[in-house]
């Protein structure tokens, strides 16, 4: 990327726009649904939310609006946080699974006029609370299964009006183009709702610079480029899955897949096999326990194959994987448990591809944190919060340690 493109990249929807135009037929974003992967182009994408958001135009959405978001990962509501940037309103993504008061608290605090909404659980739970919003207007609903008989008075179904937009865009067009155009650096990009350590959750605001630059920096510290692939599946509402699976994959041009369900995530996971990964310690942990579960089932002979195989990698993987000096008999050693043993095991996990890996949220043991590194798994830390979009320490290649969570994020 030169010089000159950068300056032009000031805010989220410019950049893209920026990948439209740059990365045109690449897969920009993955859905499972129904067992089946489905796929859309930077192009297409930039589409949808160019539709969208001339949908959310013929409903008089304002400059400065907030436009809530409640779901689980899915490209639309990705693209519905896009179109609400590209008028020059502030998305504020919120938990799926809040219930009714959380989310009253959420709308009323942020003014939100409008609300994107997954499906008809989320809708009645908006409903329930609705004479409590004092601004809330209109909710776009994404599934139309079971809405059908609802008063649509304050409802409209995603596609249909996007359909709406479409057809007003003779007239929409230009106001469109002017307010995505005068977004700058310093303009408001997310609202995001932290539950800080007292009391109600704290609304925390992002601006184009913060997402933008963190997002630039975070990429180029890890290498990341277009061709990796991210699996979201962490709350829309977190930090982390804004800055993963919006910023960076916005900067890089990589691609975003979204899981059909949290039951199928495992699944999915190894079906895409990511080359980008974070997971809190948790997960890792989990992981861990179902794959000694397994070996506890296993033959002697594998049992023993797992035992000696995994012991040599404790001693060299870390070593290998820092990129430091290890004897060739070690090497050699190694390459035949990669094949015999971490290879397949990687496979089942869904780690084969992963070259950067990150935990946080809490303290990974270290022996956890040993055991992935040591089969050749890019595992690293870092320590985060909401108000610096994610990063405040980062570990560098060949600097990775379990008692440490690395340097000052580049930038910081």
């Amino acid at each position: 990327m030169t010089a000159i493109d950068a300056a032009d990249l000031t805010s989220i929807p410019a950049l893209l726009a920026r990948n439209a135009r740059k990365f045109g037929e690449k897969a920009a974003y993955r859905e499972k649904e129904f067992g089946i992967w489905q796929s859309w182009s930077w192009a297409e994408a930039a589409q949808q939310v160019e539709n969208l958001a001339l949908g959310l135009l013929t409903l008089g959405a304002e400059k400065g609006d907030h436009i809530a978001i409640a779901g689980r990962n899915r490209p639309y509501f990705y693209w519905s946080m896009l179109a609400a940037q590209s008028i020059g309103a502030i998305p504020v993504p919120i938990y799926q699974d809040a219930v009714g008061d959380e989310i009253s608290y959420v709308l009323d605090h942020c003014n939100a006029r409008f609300i994107v909404a997954g499906d008809q659980e989320q809708v009645d739970k908006i409903l329930e609370i609705k004479n409590d919003l004092k601004n809330l207007e209109h909710i776009i609903y994404l599934d139309a299964r079971g809405m059908r008989k609802y008063d649509h008075a304050m409802l409209s179904q995603f596609h249909e009006l996007q359909k709406v937009g479409v057809a007003a865009k003779a007239s929409l067009a230009a106001d469109l183009e002017f307010r995505s155009g005068s977004l700058g650096y310093d303009d408001t990009c997310i609202m995001l709702y932290t539950s800080g350590t007292t009391g109600r959750p704290k609304g925390v605001v992002l601006s184009n610079r913060n997402v933008i630059e963190t997002s630039k920096n975070s990429s180029i510290f890890d290498d990341l480029k277009a061709s990796d692939e991210v699996l979201a599946y962490l709350p829309m509402a977190w930090v982390g899955d804004y800055t993963f699976s919006m910023g960076q994959a916005l900067w890089t041009g990589f691609c975003v897949n979204c899981p059909e369900s949290p039951e199928t995530m495992m699944t999915d996971l190894r079906e895409i096999g990511p080359t980008y990964y974070f997971a809190p310690p948790r997960v890792f942990e989990n992981q861990l326990t179902d794959v000694m579960i397994r070996m506890e089932d296993a033959s002697k002979l594998k049992r023993w194959m797992f035992k000696k195989a995994m012991a040599h990698a404790k001693t060299v993987g870390p070593a290998l994987l820092s990129g430091l000096s290890v004897g060739l008999m070690d090497r050699i050693k190694y390459l035949l448990g990669d094949i015999f043993i971490y290879g397949p095991l990687k496979n089942t996990l869904g780690f084969s591809r992963i070259r950067v890996g990150y935990t946080a949220g809490e303290a990974i043991g270290p022996e956890l944190f040993d055991f992935y590194r040591s089969i050749g798994i890019n595992l690293k830390q870092l320590y985060g919060q909401t108000e610096a979009s994610v990063f405040i320490t980062l570990q560098p290649d060949g600097e990775v340690r379990a008692d440490t969570v690395g340097v000052p994020a580049p930038g910081g």
